[in-house]
């Protein structure tokens, strides 16, 4: 059985951690406990992000088919492949970038489909492979804070209940924090996560301050020795301005307690957004201290090739990629595994 404590509910009455005011939410915390939840084997990673990328380099290989007619590559055919690399979601500017290299480099010359693929696999790989940086937990901080943000629809709880897991079951103690205060569904799907993984869990009342959830779930995960403390943040369209105002709020208060935290913000995207994940990322950057990005839906999409624009345009961090529902369907991002699978490279 899990075990609960209720903190002390007070309504009426707020709090001001310096000049902020904060309501005092109503805690509920579930200690962790062992959960029976062993997933059954699965395939393995490569053959998941194949499957998973299979609709995106479908419409790659599909276009290179149509395009590819003659051996030689001539102006028309370099046209075609750059407006194919842009119908996959990679940007004007990086599929420019990739068709006048691969102009200098080979124009009218005797190539095969399968050269060209390599090619701009290649190419692909060598725009990912600065970014592609794993999600490094700082074991000297107790604990180490992650705000997760992004827009509705985009699997943000999800993905941390997926983090959740992996730490938990390596050995870490983790805390979730329900700062989506507004739906009850987002938090109940929250602590369902907790319960899978035996995480540490924090919710406040039903409407209560997001931002005083948050200062309360970071002093409880202090005084818990809590490893890691993540912060579900409330989906939010990147031009509500009320909104975006209230995940500022969230971090300049958690700031009050400690102004090292939270150490990571990290943004998730839904790939089948395509384009509109990029300005998704330059809104959120303006609000918060955007420090990495997790690709979430790879699987429902034939525009995979938005990361590699996100990649060229921002530069940050990418974490890690989801290609499925389960906890394994979501690992630390690959530069060459991406690129050879998104150009459906064996």
């Amino acid at each position: 059985m899990l075990s609960f404590f209720k903190g002390k509910k007070n309504k009426n009455q707020e709090k001001k951690v310096e000049g902020i005011a904060l309501t005092e939410p109503e805690i509920k915390t579930i200690q962790p406990s062992p959960i029976a939840n062993k997933e059954g084997a699965a395939q393995g990673w490569t053959a998941r992000l194949k499957q998973g990328l299979a609709k995106s380099s479908n419409k790659l290989n599909e276009g290179f088919k149509d395009i590819l007619i003659r051996r030689k590559l001539d102006s028309q055919t370099i046209e075609d492949i750059e407006e194919l690399l842009i119908a996959s979601d990679m940007g004007a500017s990086i599929a420019s970038s990739i068709t006048s290299q691969l102009a200098k480099d080979k124009f009218e010359k005797d190539i095969s489909s399968d050269d060209v693929k390599a090619y701009i696999a290649e190419k692909i790989r060598a725009i990912l492979q600065p970014v592609a940086k794993p999600l490094v937990i700082n074991t000297q901080n107790h604990p180490h804070v992650l705000l997760v943000c992004g827009v509705n629809g985009s699997g943000k709880t999800t993905t941390i209940g997926k983090l959740a897991k992996e730490w938990q079951d390596s050995g870490k103690k983790v805390m979730l924090a329900a700062c989506d205060t507004f739906r009850a569904a987002a938090i109940e799907q929250l602590e369902v996560w907790a319960e899978r993984s035996g995480c540490a869990f924090i919710k406040g009342e039903l409407h209560s301050d997001p931002a005083s959830v948050a200062y309360t779930a970071f002093e409880q995960a202090k005084a818990q020795n809590i490893d890691i403390l993540i912060i579900d943040t409330a989906g939010r369209l990147q031009n509500k301005k009320n909104l975006m105002e209230q995940l500022s709020k969230v971090v300049r208060v958690i700031k009050k307690a400690d102004e090292k935290v939270p150490h990571d913000t990290i943004i998730v995207l839904d790939a089948t957004t395509g384009q509109n994940a990029n300005s998704q990322v330059k809104i959120f950057k303006e609000v918060v201290d955007i420090t990495g990005i997790i690709i979430t839906k790879l699987d429902g999409t034939a525009k995979g090739g938005v990361l590699v624009s996100l990649a060229g345009q921002f530069g940050l961090p990418i974490h890690a990629i989801g290609v499925g529902e389960s906890a394994a369907d979501l690992r630390p991002f690959q530069a060459r595994d991406f690129a050879n699978n998104l150009l459906g490279i064996d």
